[in-house]
């Protein structure tokens, strides 16, 4: 190792003395108005969110860092000359940078040419080697979900904090909110005031500040609950954080958030840690209560079952949800219970809630705590899951809603999805999902998805059609181990907009945080009252115009086994497919329009799959068997494991019928005979453009050979003509 390099805990004391230099808050400030604030003209879009994606921006956990090192010593609120002010930000810059550094280098520390050669060397399996990713995973949540989320978790709880607190976690939802609303009207006073000042008393520290009066008039709570409220998330003037003295170990500003000024104003650096406080810290107010404990843990678990059940009957339909399920193998003998089951035509989602979080002992690297915090949280869900699954393809069981009555379960699931949902913010999860997660290969039994809530609430928010729910999550199950990112919520947003496909020779795929900027928006629109587009411009948009779009949502409206593949067939298409593919299906409806007659065009693809569009007016138990008898043969020729037909009405074009076949290919020496001359179906830029022009393919028929429309009739018999 190079001996110039310094050590963290050496890092870490420089920027804790750099922190406690006079005047340092107004170097804060700065940097939190520089990195936390977003400026936008009219209607948010995802470009005026590239700062806050931006390699240099200072993350939230590293500006909480040098707040907690600054209340070490007592503040002091002299505003420093700019030179003093710009030596501070650019020191805070370079040591963070520094101490970043210290934690990546430990990847590299057990990496030797015998390791590597060997093939043995895994760096995330240590835990000093987690410890980057920990702090520097993210937000999971938007400052709005941790808000509302806190207003519905702690609900059942309003009696024990009124009584001890004064106030209810929703009345602290709303004065965090009545927080933002005065900084952004004090935004408009000060850059008023500050044409008028000189550079020299420039400062951003007032924009973050607020009085009682202020947020009570935002309110139209009384003063004292308002106070009560505010001083429960300060933190005290003689509070020196005494415990704060490595990178992970507990800072009190994360509690408290909020600091006194000499004002007596509320100064609320960052908006976003007072609404994580607002979900946090009332369990831990409340877990000293050992006479109220039992009650408090019972409405945190059920918290996250009935929150993940209201959340997925927003998809699904409530009717298809079901909560504290029992199975059962025999009238008394109880083998397991889900936490929340879907079932929507022959797909079922299993749903494991737990309510266990990272440790702080985890956070500093210990090993073993990282896997027994891992254990509790995730794989213990993940196993109860898999247990359920088992169950509902095995008829021996029942599953047996609260009130007594069976589930009725589809005759033959075709797919079981496992959700593993932990209700708090768990550092690096998808992270630890893919390193410590240990599954089995069950048949029909999809990779678990690993979340939190919040990523759950994002997904039902934004996917709010079971099929597009459905795809999602069987993609996002399929690509486990070719897709990385710091949050599932960068994973989401990218499908949103680039419709998630990942090629089969691609072995993995990085997205970066800035991919979220779409969902971003949409979100904050949707949640937090700001202009812009509710839904990102991707396959939510474009696809629904297209004959695709009405399609899928004919599909939805009658969920049966055997059309529900052909829609997760149409949502995998690449938008460039649904496109030309909707403008070549317009084509054909508007030719058999024109001359009666009927047309077809047909898609085959690599992976084993096709799709034949068949348009035609006659009678369905005419043009019924015949798409049925032409795709099965067209299966067999291209030896695909799926292939569907859609029979079109010229009119619209409007479905009339559909085939779905999938099952597995298998040799027949008479269907090989039988479709020995079907030609094979043109590569599908070939086939697009033929349609398109209208084009014709020729291939030389003799009269008494098989018609190539595949009806099963003699050439002369029946297309000759």
């Amino acid at each position: 190792m190079n001996k110039s390099l310094r050590t963290e805990a050496e890092v870490f004391a420089d920027l804790t003395a750099l922190c406690q230099r006079p005047g340092y808050i107004y170097a804060v400030a700065h940097l939190c108005f520089r990195d936390n604030v977003i400026f936008y003209s009219g209607e948010m879009k995802a470009d005026d969110l590239k700062t806050m994606y931006s390699p240099t921006r200072l993350i939230r956990p590293e500006i909480n860092t040098l707040l907690g090192l600054m209340i070490k010593a007592e503040i002091t609120w002299t505003l420093p000359k700019p030179a003093t002010l710009q030596s501070y930000v650019e020191e805070s810059e370079r040591l963070l940078s520094e101490l970043h550094d210290c934690l990546t280098r430990e990847f590299f520390s057990g990496i030797t040419p015998e390791t590597l050669q060997s093939g043995s060397f895994d760096p995330f399996d240590r835990g000093a080697v987690l410890r980057e990713p920990i702090f520097y995973s993210g937000e999971a949540a938007y400052n709005f979900q941790y808000l509302d989320l806190a207003t519905r978790k702690y609900a059942p709880d309003a009696k024990w904090l009124l009584e001890n607190r004064g106030f209810t976690m929703e009345q602290a939802a709303r004065i965090s909110k009545a927080m933002e609303a005065v900084h952004a009207d004090r935004m408009y006073a000060i850059r008023e005031r500050l044409k008028k000042q000189r550079p020299d008393e420039w400062t951003m520290l007032p924009v973050f500040a607020c009085t009682v009066e202020e947020v009570a008039a935002k309110t139209n709570l009384e003063f004292d609950l308002v106070e009560r409220v505010l001083d429960a998330f300060t933190a005290s003037p003689l509070e020196r954080n005494p415990g704060f003295n490595e990178l992970h170990d507990f800072n009190i500003l994360a509690a408290t958030p909020l600091l006194r000024m000499p004002t007596g104003e509320y100064l609320s650096l960052q908006a976003y840690t007072l609404a994580e406080a607002i979900y946090d810290a009332p369990f831990y107010w409340m877990a000293q209560d050992k006479a109220y404990l039992p009650t408090l843990t019972k409405n945190r678990g059920d918290f996250t079952e009935n929150f993940v059940a209201e959340r997925l009957g927003l998809v699904f339909g409530p009717e298809h949800v079901y909560s504290n399920v029992d199975i059962f193998a025999k009238k008394s003998t109880r083998v397991s219970d889900v936490d929340v089951l879907v079932v929507w035509g022959d797909r079922a989602i299993i749903v494991q809630a737990k309510s266990k979080r990272l440790t702080l002992e985890a956070r500093k690297g210990n090993d073993q705590v990282i896997r027994d915090d891992f254990k509790k949280a995730v794989q213990a869900a993940y196993e109860q899951g898999a247990t359920c699954a088992r169950c509902l393809f095995d008829k021996r069981y029942r599953f047996v809603m609260a009130d007594g009555r069976d589930v009725e379960l589809p005759r033959d699931i075709k797919e079981v999805y496992l959700l593993c949902v932990v209700s708090d913010h768990y550092q690096a999860l998808s992270f630890q999902a893919r390193q410590f997660l240990k599954t089995e290969v069950i048949d029909r039994v999809q990779a678990p998805l690993v979340l939190d809530v919040f990523a759950l609430d994002a997904m039902t928010e934004m996917l709010q059609s079971p099929l597009q729910f459905l795809s999602y999550i069987n993609r996002r199950a399929n690509y486990a181990e070719q897709v990385m990112a710091s949050q599932e919520l960068t994973i989401l947003s990218y499908h949103l907009t680039k419709n998630l496909w990942v090629d089969a020779d691609v072995g993995l795929m990085h997205l970066g945080d800035d991919f979220s900027a779409g969902l971003d928006v949409a979100m904050a629109v949707r949640r937090a009252g700001v202009t812009g587009a509710a839904t990102p411009d991707g396959v939510l948009t474009r696809f629904q115009k297209t004959i695709f779009g009405k399609i899928v949502r004919e599909i939805e409206a009658r969920p049966e086994a055997a059309t529900i593949d052909l829609g997760f067939f149409l949502l995998a298409m690449s938008e460039k497919a649904v496109t030309q593919m909707s403008r070549v299906v317009d084509r054909l409806a508007a030719r058999t329009r024109a001359d009666g007659k009927t047309h077809d065009v047909t898609f085959a693809y690599t992976d084993g799959a096709g799709i034949t569009f068949h348009c035609t007016d006659e009678p369905a138990h005419i043009a019924g068997p015949r798409l049925d008898f032409y795709c099965r043969r067209r299966k067999f020729k291209q030896h695909a494991e799926r292939w569907f037909g859609l029979c079109m009405a010229s009119n619209g074009p409007d479905v009339r019928f559909g085939v779905s076949l999938t099952y597995p290919w298998a040799d027949d020496p008479d269907m090989a005979e039988d479709t020995k001359d079907m030609l094979a179906p043109l590569p599908i830029d070939q086939a697009i453009s033929a349609v398109m022009s209208g084009r014709k393919r020729v291939a030389k028929v003799g009269r008494n050979d098989p018609c190539p429309c595949g009806s099963g009739e003699k050439y002369k018999k029946c297309c000759i003509d």
